[in-house]
């Protein structure tokens, strides 16, 4: 998996691989949501199965790179937080709330404030 720390070395590529990770977070827990609440038989397992292998995929993205997660872990955040209600929309048509939204004003300026302040 040498090919991911290399990947990490070229600039600006963390973000990418930042968001694909939090994309796969999100989708592998709406896989999980679909098999326990809108589905059955088998349907059901074939949800089931893609949240466990996405969410196994997941893991390996995050963990192989030899990165300074708790620090990359802000804009993590703010990505995990866009894609969650992208896909609240267009998988589950739920509605973001006023408090959604200045919520999740707050973690994008926290994530900016984390990855971006030099002090």
């Amino acid at each position: 998996m040498r090919s991911l720390e290399q990947i990490v070395a070229v600039p600006g590529t963390t973000f990418v691989l930042l968001l694909v990770a939090a994309t796969m977070e999100v989708l592998g827990d709406a896989f999980f949501q679909s098999a326990v609440h809108r589905s059955s038989g088998l349907w059901r397992w074939i949800f089931l199965v893609a949240g466990a292998g996405t969410l196994s995929l997941y893991g390996l993205v995050v963990n192989l790179p030899q990165w300074d997660f708790g620090k990359l872990l802000g804009v993590y955040v703010v990505f995990f937080f866009v894609v969650a209600q992208i896909v609240a929309k267009l998988r589950f048509n739920q509605s973001t709330t006023l408090p959604t939204l200045v919520g999740g004003f707050m973690i994008v300026a926290g994530g900016a404030v984390i990855s971006f302040w030099k002090g």
